[in-house]
């Protein structure tokens, strides 16, 4: 199966509502690996590894998110072909 990795970029109300501890738990359930980390613009980056049928059903979940965010916007690109 081919992996693919996606730089995302999340705006909204994402900071500060346990945004990131969420996301990690549902990348881990999914079995996509990377990371997330807050930027300084209150945006949320995250890089994402994974097949495109788990990145794409992560990418729907992000517009979700922890129950106290309020997700304007998720903007992702594929980077890079793993495999």
């Amino acid at each position: 199966m081919k992996i693919i990795n996606y730089s995302i970029l999340v705006k909204g109300k994402v900071q500060g509502v346990w945004f990131r501890k969420y996301t990690r738990d549902k990348a881990v359930e999914l079995g996509i690996k990377g990371y997330v980390k807050n930027e300084l613009d209150k945006t949320v980056f995250i890089s994402a590894e994974g097949t495109e049928e788990k990145l794409d059903e992560f990418i729907t979940w992000l517009y979700e998110g922890s129950p106290l965010s309020q997700v304007n916007e998720v903007i992702y690109d594929n980077c890079i072909d793993s495999q």
